[in-house]
């Protein structure tokens, strides 16, 4: 495998360079251009020193001895290396260094030893990088020795050839306002000779070529190219069943379309017989194997590991049953050949691969000829080899395919091919697969392979692609390894600049929307105009002038009478009236000629088109096509028919420029303000045969932008674009300059507001619903439609919907007649107080027509406030109140304008700060909102100024070598101690890796896959998810709302039941278990009880195919299980007490948004039922237990919790009362329920008749007292999402399953294997002597995997402690222990390791909870003011609240808090719900004290918030 090295060429490290040059014959390095000089191993070791990159290289070098031959010259090199960084390249101690080097070269040739070692090398690039010494050299001032030593070592060839190519590329010897040639990605291959390099691009006759395989076809193409070398095309046949006649022509036609002319062209079948000649002899020598195992068993051995029976046949068996095979007999037929290589392997591709299997089905080219046919990777290298080819490309998905390749060449002792890889192509809202693109054409979803929707070759260049286009955007990619999911944008984006310079431009109008305007003076003429203004050589096209001419109807929309308006290529003309009919639609415009008006600067361009008999309008049709999903990134486990976009495909009737007529299919055009477009079908006239015209059908080809192109209407960004238009017009084109000649490009001003509109008001019907507790299909029905709207507005405005936030900032509205202010104030006011009417007659529960009838009043005024301000009606936004005058920080956009291009990026820069600076406070909504409009409208200046979308900044080359230097933890045992800064690679998979290749913009760095790419206070949801499945804490499970427990989540939960079980043990209460269905007649036993399960029970109705008699449940909960048993085992007051619990699982089946451990559908549970002869008794238990339970998390997990009891609304069905511990995840403000203990009074002992002889009345029957109380694997969720950081899981040590893990470092070529032995062994001792103290350790000794790798697992795995230990702290009895909770180090001494380590432990699980309890004070306050309280829950905290205690207060709390909400269905609500009443407040209630509804008297201080 190569090695990757990233030079920044304004300051290449000559060092790295020569050391490069001289191990090239046995170590494979690939250099690039790249930002810094680093040298990348592997994805998870990386290394940007310079010391540390040439010791690497010359430890893996096998033929020269460059860092010396002996322990004695690996000390000296070291030195020098040293020597070279430091004092050589300081101008300060450059003179003393010189004296020093002169001495020691005196009577020596090399500096150490008698060869050339790393020592010569980087001192000679450190004085050839110097100014002084090549000042002194000039002058011929330099040292002797130092000067002998230098020109002989630079009259050698490989220093020669490193300075050629490199030394001449320093920013001194370069202009630095000379444009380089965009080359993209592409390196040179290495061991390519020109002339000689052979490529191949093999695809599979089984369907189209797509964009995957273009970049494939372009990128050996380009090599071939480079190197003058040969392209063969080789269809890979080896699969009958899948070979198709039809699909080579096909294939042979989309690489002529790309304009790709292979060398020679072969079929894998062409090398049959060599191949079986080759598998026969893998036979021979024992290599290969037949194999007659199933299929089904194959795999699953191979997945275990497990050797086949037949591994161990005879060469004679083996080749029998081969014969069997050739044969296609029977049993042939159910065998396989296998290599035999390594069934133990890491890598599943060498545990015993197929390389031949039989099939009776005829080959397309041999016919039936052979029976057999071999697989794809054993035929690959064996073709590759006898063909020729010197370098195998393929993508990075084959990567552990590599292993095998190499191992089928060293087996048959054959030529050895390089493998090159790069990434494979992904495409976002697409796919590439072609199980997946045949089902969408069987389905009849396109219109064929080459539906312009589709992503294979045929489709995007139907759709207006051009190969040109395509190459440069291939080249951008070029040979990088970078795995990324690109958005189409980026495609089409190079392909604009393609077809902007020579598309020629024309103009349509929307046939059903034209509007007629009569100019009386204009004249019938015709006058040819440039087809391109800026570009004359693409010719001239007549324009019609007349009397009437036609304008699209939106932009008549927009003028009033008396203004000027340019009509583009023809001049200013005045309006003189608009003529409307009764229901004051435009019908007809009147105007008048205004041509010797030349000032262009301040009108409305518009296109238009003139009815002439001699140039008839042509009929046109428009198509504009979206995705085919509307996914972004189809997940792994989910099915790509849910995202199918199903009306993808738009089509707009326009009538179009008599020019139109002239266009073929393929050509490409651009009509004005709406685009570029290619013709798909020409225009044909009137038909004998169906006495119809064909129209004109263009394809809309997309250009980059996020937005559509625009059609008419937007008044005011026609206005900006036009005037440049003109300005380039006036300079480009003089032969036209007497017409107001224009390209319009803008943006397609649609007006919203309707649509806005339609959904706010949708969004109060489903409100509405839900208040009024409809039934399930009326509101998913209504929020279906919500969302089908929600849709609709994101496809024409290109953004989310957003409530308070209507499209009206963006659009250019026909200014609203002026108002007084006092007027627009007291119309604000009406608003407001309908506002409140309707939540009252909500809140109240009034009749449907009553609320209905006040919407619609409330509806009407915000329509009046709008039209009188235009704007819309913002709740706490009075006019004449600027927002964001609530922070001065805010820049102002004003400011901005007129401002250069660097100017203008800081002000971005500087306003993204104060944005991110207003979300960490956490400050009001609108000052934010206000603060990123600022921000927008800051970027769309710098788009519009510059061409390009804004980046953030690089980060500065000191910057970088920091987070370089944070890599080399492998190396840090051959460091001296002041090499502190070389950190693990944990740090950098977090960050990102910094190995930016060529041709990448500033940005963000790149993120292995490893690590967490999401960061929890950006985003919560995504950071949860990658925790809980990259920490193997879950696998998620191919039924919705339910999942895999693994064994590291699962150990954290034997943790709390095995603390849970004993304490409850010491209560009394013993361990059952009771089935998990319930019989519809129990579970209906207790309606009252069972009504809030009721839509969350799971019902059994079938056996096989047999519908039962009656269904069964599954339980929701087991009360109505297990207290029918309860009423036969009570008889008397002796049997009691019963004090049960069970772990068992639940099922709870309807809600719509699972999230792992916090809601899901089937979870692990304890659940305690009790019973109890007094009440006294029961109630003291229920305190208990709830101890118990804030115990389990302050005492185990190291959460603070709230105790209290869940008000009357809250409280558990069918209970007397309900305690309950509350935690609290300030990462989302939101609260969440820990655990609850219920008391359920003799309501349920009724209910089941649990009754017994009360003995002080004999005779009477007392009916029993009861408690239920359960926890949930829910406090898994709760302790990832209080303690979990940016680098994975963080665990408290009574939970975590392994507390110290002890991890071997300093591992190298050099180490002896003795000294790694005694590492190995070390290791071991300090595993067993913490086991035996108590401490849960392990060692982590896998070879594969470097220590920063096994750091970042273990950190992201949340070990509360890492033992790291080398060689130097085996000498200096010492170990290095690293704390996951601050990832501070501390060195230890070996003797205090069992001490230490214990209170290490303990300060960590210490630290864990002080940290959240002061977490949780500061995010739990009190309010006294409805206002206070919203101000408050909107910042993300929990609230005490004075409050009543009536349900109806809690339910109108809850809808205040919701109110100005957005709809999510299947989210957590976002109104704040009652949590619990603390036993122990913030403060007391104060006497006389008003519940926070400002109507009853408050009971007590309850604690409110948002929750899960």
């Amino acid at each position: 495998m190569a090695l990757n090295l990233s030079v920044n060429i304004s300051s290449p490290c000559l060092g790295v360079l020569l050391t490069v040059e001289h191990v090239k014959n046995s170590v494979n390095v690939l250099i690039e251009e790249g930002k810094e000089n680093v040298l990348q191993i592997s994805e998870d070791v990386v290394f940007s020193d310079v010391n540390s990159i040439v010791r690497y290289l010359a430890r893996v070098d096998t033929e020269n001895k460059l860092y010396g031959s002996n322990l004695l010259e690996h000390a000296e090199v070291d030195h020098w290396l040293e020597f070279s960084k430091t004092r050589l390249a300081s101008c300060a101690l450059f003179p003393a260094a010189i004296q020093e080097l002169d001495c020691a070269l005196s009577l020596r040739t090399f500096l150490v030893g008698h060869e050339l070692t790393l020592a010569d090398l980087c001192a000679w690039a450190a004085l050839k990088e110097s100014n002084l010494c090549q000042k002194q050299l000039s002058q011929n001032k330099l040292s002797t020795h130092v000067k002998r030593w230098y020109n002989f070592l630079g009259a050698q060839n490989a220093f020669q050839s490193v300075c050629k190519k490199w030394a001449t590329e320093s920013p001194q010897n370069t202009v630095v306002n000379e444009k380089k040639e965009d080359r993209g990605k592409f390196v040179d291959l290495p061991g390519a000779e020109m002339g000689k390099v052979v490529v191949r691009f093999p695809p599979e006759a089984s369907g189209y070529l797509h964009i995957g395989h273009a970049k494939a076809a372009l990128l050996n193409q380009h090599y071939q190219v480079s190197f003058k070398g040969k392209l063969i095309m080789r269809f890979d046949d080896t699969n009958p069943e899948k070979e198709k006649e039809d699909f080579e022509k096909v294939i042979l036609e989309d690489v002529s379309m790309l304009q790709i002319k292979p060398d020679q062209f072969t079929y894998t079948s062409d090398h049959f017989e060599i191949i079986m000649q080759y598998a026969e002899k893998m036979i021979r020598d024992g290599k290969a194997y037949a194999d007659n195992t199933p299929p089904d068993q194959m795999k699953q051995e191979r997945e275990q590991r497990i050797e086949s029976k037949h591994r161990a046949n005879s060469v004679q068996q083996n080749m029998k049953i081969w014969e069997e095979m050739k044969s296609g007999t029977e049993y042939g037929q159910t065998c396989c050949l296998r290599a035999k290589i390594d069934m133990t392997s890491n890598n599943g591709c060498l545990r015993d691969p197929t390389i031949y299997r039989c099939k009776n089905t005829p080959h397309p080219r041999t016919g039936l000829k052979y029976k057999i046919y071999p697989t794809y990777d054993f035929a690959c290298p064996i073709v590759d080899s006898v063909e020729g080819v010197t370098h195998a490309l393929r993508t990075t998905e084959y990567h552990d395919r590599d292993e095998q390749y190499y191992w089928i060449i060293d087996a048959l002792e054959i030529r050895k091919p390089y493998i090159w890889e790069y990434s494979r192509l992904n495409l976002n809202n697409t796919v590439l697969s072609k199980r997946k693109l045949t089902w969408f054409v069987n389905e009849g979803l396109v219109d064929g392979w080459d539906d312009p929707r589709f992503p294979t070759v045929r489709g995007v260049l139907r759709r207006g692609m051009t190969v040109e286009g395509l190459k440069q955007f291939i080249a951008a990619q070029g040979g990088s390894r970078s795995v990324v999911n690109m958005e189409w944008d980026k495609l089409w984006a190079f392909n604009k600049k393609v077809i902007d310079p020579v598309a020629p431009r024309y103009t349509a109008l929307l046939k059903d929307a034209v509007v007629p305007v009569n100019v009386p003076e204009a004249k019938e003429e015709m006058k040819d105009v440039a087809k391109h203004p800026k570009n004359l050589a693409i010719g001239l096209k007549p324009v019609w002038y007349g009397p009437k001419v036609l304008i699209e109807g939106a932009d008549a929309e927009t003028f009033t009478e008396g203004e000027m308006v340019t009509f583009i290529n023809w001049g200013n003309i005045n309006i003189t009236k608009i003529n409307r009919n009764p229901r004051g639609k435009i019908t007809s415009l009147e105007a008048k000629l205004n041509l010797d008006n030349k000032d262009y600067k301040k009108t409305t361009k518009i296109t238009w088109l003139t009815e002439h008999p001699q140039a008839p309008l042509v009929p046109t049709v428009c198509v504009y096509y979206e995705h085919l999903i509307s996914k972004a990134v189809i997940g792994k486990d989910e099915d790509f028919k849910e995202y199918v976009n199903r009306n993808s495909k738009q089509e707009e009737l326009m009538l179009g420029d008599p020019c139109l007529k002239e266009l073929k299919k393929g050509d490409i055009i651009q009509l004005q303000r709406r685009g570029f477009f290619t013709c798909d079908q020409p225009y044909e006239p009137v038909s004998p045969y169906s006495c119809k015209e064909s129209p004109c059908v263009l394809i809309y080809i997309p250009d980059g932008h996020t937005k559509e192109m625009p059609t008419s209407g937007s008044k005011e960004k026609s206005k900006h674009d036009a005037v440049n238009v003109m300005k380039a017009d006036s300079a480009s084109s003089p032969t036209v300059s007497s017409h107001a000649d224009s390209t319009v490009s803008t943006c397609e001003a649609v007006d919203l507001t309707a649509l806005y509109n339609k959904v706010a008001q949708q969004g109060e019907v489903v409100r509405e619903l839900k208040a009024k507790k409809a039934s399930k299909e009326e509101v998913d029905a209504a929020v279906k439609g919500l969302l089908s709207l929600k849709a609709e507005y994101k496809q024409q405005s290109g953004t989310e919907y957003k409530p308070g936030k209507p499209p009206a900032a963006t659009a250019s509205p026909v200014s609203a007649p002026k108002t007084s202010d006092s007027t627009i104030r007291i119309l604000y006011d009406k608003v407001h107080q309908q506002g409140e009417v309707v939540r009252k007659l909500k809140a109240d529960k009034a009749p449907k027509d009553k609320v209905d009838e006040a919407v619609k009043s409330l509806l009407a005024l915000k329509v009046e406030y709008k039209q009188n301000t235009g704007e819309e009606y913002k709740p706490g936004k009075p006019p004449g109140i600027p927002v964001v005058s609530e922070n001065p920080n805010i820049i102002s956009t004003a400011e901005a304008t007129g401002l250069d291009e660097k100017t203008l990026h800081s002000k971005v820069a500087e306003q993204g700060d104060v944005v991110r600076k207003l979300k960490a406070e956490k400050v009001a909504k609108a000052v934010i909102d206000a603060a990123v409009a600022v921000l927008l409208d800051l970027k769309s200046q710098y788009k519009t100024l510059t061409g390009l979308e804004y980046k953030p900044a690089a980060s500065t080359d000191g910057e970088n070598k920091n987070k370089k230097e944070k890599q080399n933890k492998s190396e840090k045992q051959n460091k001296s101690d002041k090499s502190e800064g070389h950190k693990d690679t944990a740090k950098e998979q977090e960050k990102g890796s910094s190995n930016g290749g060529a041709g990448e913009g500033p940005g963000p760095k790149k993120q292995t896959r490893l690590g967490i790419e999401a960061k929890k206070e950006e985003n919560l949801a995504e950071w949860y998810s990658q925790v809980i499945t990259k920490s193997e804490l879950i696998e998620y499970y191919d039924v919705s709302g339910c999942y895999v427990l693994r064994p590291w989540s699962y150990s954290i939960w034997e943790a709390i039941k095995d603390f849970f079980d004993r304490e409850i043990k010491k209560l009394g209460v013993e361990n059952c278990y009771f089935p998990m269905f319930v019989s519809q007649a129990a579970l209906e036993k207790e309606k009252s009880h069972i009504a809030d399960f009721a839509p969350e029970v799971a019902w059994v109705t079938r056996s096989g195919k047999t519908e039962l008699a009656e269904p069964i449940a599954v339980r929701p909960t087991s009360e109505t299980v297990m207290y029918p048993a309860y009423a036969k085992w009570v008889q008397s007051h002796r049997d009691l007490p019963i004090k049960l619990n069970q772990w068992c699982n639940i099922v709870r089946w309807e809600f719509k948004h699972p999230q792992p451990f916090l809601r899901t559908r089937e979870f692990l549970w304890q659940e305690g039922h009790t019973a109890f002869a007094t009440r006294e008794e029961a109630t003291a238990e229920v305190l208990q237990i709830l101890e118990l339970y804030a115990q389990v998390y302050e005492d185990l997990l190291a959460i603070p919790v709230v105790k209290g009891r869940k008000t009357e609304k809250e409280k558990f069905a069918g209970g007397d009362y309900t305690t309950t511990v509350e935690a609290f995840v300030s990462a989302s403000g939101r609260a969440i329920q820990g655990a609850t203990s219920h008391h359920l009074g003799q309501n349920f002992s009724k209910m089941f008749e649990i009754v017994f002889e009360d003995p002080k009345k004999p005779g009477e029957k007392q009916f029993a007292y009861q408690n239920s109380w359960g926890l949930t694997t829910r406090t898994i969720g709760v302790m990832t999402m209080v303690h979990g950081d940016n680098q994975g899981l963080v665990l408290p040590p009574r939970v975590a399953c392994v507390q110290v893990i002890i991890i071997p470092c300093g591992i190298t070529n050099t180490l002896l294997e003795e000294d790694k032995d005694c590492l190995i062994k070390k290791c071991s001792q300090y595993l067993d002597r913490l086991t035996n103290v108590g401490i849960r350790a392990r060692a982590d000794l896998r070879d594969n995997y470097s220590p920063g790798w096994k750091f970042n697992h273990w950190e992201l795995k949340g070990v509360p402690v890492r033992l790291e230990v080398g060689p130097r702290d085996m000498k200096n009895n010492q170990f290095v222990a690293v704390r996951r909770d601050t990832i501070n180090k501390l060195t230890i001494a070996e003797v205090d390791a069992e001490m230490k380590l214990k209170n290490l432990l303990e300060e960590i699980q210490n630290n864990l909870y002080n940290r959240a309890a002061q977490d949780l004070k500061e995010h739990m306050v009190l309010a006294d003011t409805m206002e206070q309280f919203q101000q408050e829950l909107d910042s993300g905290k929990i609230v005490q609240i004075p409050f009543c205690g009536n349900i109806e207060c809690e339910d109108w709390i809850k809808k205040t808090t919701t109110r100005d909400q957005d709809i999510e269905p299947g989210a957590p609500s976002m109104g704040a719900k009652s949590l619990c009443i603390p036993f122990k407040p913030l403060r007391e209630l104060p006497p006389g004290a008003i519940c926070i509804s400002g109507k009853e008297p408050a009971q007590h201080y309850v604690l409110f918030g948002r929750s899960y």
